[in-house]
């Protein structure tokens, strides 16, 4: 059996590894010229479910650096208004073992993780273009280079802009959810770092203001230093080859979001610059601490981005073309569950085409069985998470808005000085990200 992917993103490496330790012949083909470009340097938070499979596809050494290269993990989640006065802290679980807990890794560096060791399975500067069957039912994937490739299954794991999908799924669309989102990083610095309330970083803050606008700061501390050597002489990073490709530093991200028409129509195209000068444009009355963070930000790292979502879709028949991550069930980052549902989804095809390899399922069943779920987890994914990020939220409305926030702000306040309903919280939230499985 011989399986094509296309994209070298999270999900797609993942199940390339998974694959390749299952014995089955894999090949994986990346639009990027090499493992180096693009802006890969933002947060992802790996749940308990993205641990799990990660842990069951990687190899044992490779899932071990993966856990060496995590940021420290976040200590506390908290809400603020926009002067950063706390209205609800939720201190968050240390963790317990490498699996079964919450983890923080820069894009990049996991993304170099997923690199380690496959140098033979990834083909770089390889733009899919469309597919074919053959008449023997095999695929052939078709690239802009003018090469080919043809496999058992194809497997689309080239995002939410998917190529594969729109030839296979045309009827499968993303929209806007009417939200936009400008970010960038803020190298840590001792003066970075003091404009943050000490008493709750590291962690996740989560800045809830008028006007529908929210704002979003992670603190991720990485296991080497400014010259990316490690600390604590770990061996098992020193020995790492990643590293030479991983341009990560300790880093402050801050993520302002809005409804869409809070911002200027052109957005998308501004350069850095111009992004964090909107960003103190959009906040004349926030915290001083919170706007000398923005002008903190390095303009390289700054981007703006419109918040789409998948519109889910009944179950199609399975053939030898499936689906995996944000090909199918791209989400909104209102849940932080995008990532690690991708990952789900490579466990999941793993296991099933491992069944196949055994001789115990059909190619198309086994992809009929993977799909089956896959749709139901990934689609629920969907619906949550867009309910987390939507312009149709009260929030975003002129004058029902203020009386929504306040609402929201009364309750977390409730919510922090109940120990009970804090527990629950607390506890839901590990619940949702595969802590209680």
């Amino acid at each position: 059996m011989d399986v094509l992917v296309i994209g070298a993103g999270t999900g797609g490496m993942c199940l390339a590894h998974g694959l390749r330790q299952a014995g089955i012949n894999v090949a994986v083909y990346e639009r990027d010229r090499t493992r180096s470009d693009g802006l890969h340097g933002y947060r992802v938070g790996i749940d308990p479910h993205g641990s799990r499979a990660l842990k069951a596809c990687l190899p044992d050494q490779l899932y071990r650096t993966f856990v060496a290269t995590c940021a420290r993990a976040p200590e506390h989640f908290v809400f603020f208004d926009e002067q950063l006065r706390p209205t609800l802290a939720l201190p968050l679980r240390p963790p317990t073992d490498d699996v079964d807990s919450e983890k923080s890794v820069s894009r990049m560096t996991l993304r170099q993780v997923l690199f380690t060791g496959m140098q033979d399975v990834i083909h770089f500067d390889k733009t899919f273009v469309g597919y074919r069957h053959q008449a023997d039912g095999r695929v052939t994937a078709i690239f802009a280079d003018g090469t080919t490739a043809t496999g058992d299954l194809l497997v689309a794991a080239d995002g939410v802009n998917s190529a594969v999908r729109r030839q296979y799924l045309p009827h499968a669309r993303t929209e806007d959810t009417g939200i936009i989102a400008i970010t960038a990083k803020v190298p840590m610095t001792p003066r970075s770092t003091a404009l943050l309330p000490t008493r709750y970083f590291p962690g996740i803050g989560m800045v809830l203001a008028p006007g529908g606008k929210s704002c979003i700061l992670h603190w991720m501390e990485f296991p080497w230093d400014r010259q990316g050597r490690p600390r604590n002489n770990d061996e098992l990073l020193a020995q790492w080859p990643g590293l030479l490709f991983d341009n990560t530093r300790d880093y402050l991200n801050w993520g302002i979001a809005a409804a869409a028409d809070t911002f200027p129509a052109d957005v998308t195209g501004y350069g850095g610059d111009d992004l964090i000068r909107l960003a103190l444009r959009m906040t004349p009355t926030w915290s001083p601490r919170l706007r000398e963070l923005f002008t903190l930000g390095d303009p390289s790292t700054a981007f703006a981005i419109t918040i789409r979502t998948s519109v889910p879709i009944p179950a199609w028949p399975s053939t030898n073309v499936t689906l995996l991550g944000d090909a199918i069930h791209t989400m909104t980052p209102g849940r932080g569950v995008g990532a690690n549902t991708a990952l789900r989804d490579a466990q999941r095809l793993t296991d099933e085409l491992t069944l196949v390899r055994d001789g115990r399922k059909g190619l198309v069943e086994a992809v009929h069985d993977y799909e089956t779920r896959m749709i139901e987890y990934g689609f629920q994914a969907v619906r949550d998470s867009r309910e987390q990020m939507t312009a149709d939220a009260l929030v975003h409305k002129p004058v029902l808005g203020r009386v929504a926030l306040a609402g929201m702000r009364g309750y977390l306040r409730v919510v922090d000085r109940v120990p009970a309903l804090k527990r629950r919280m607390i506890d839901g939230l590990y619940e949702y990200r595969g802590g209680q499985d």
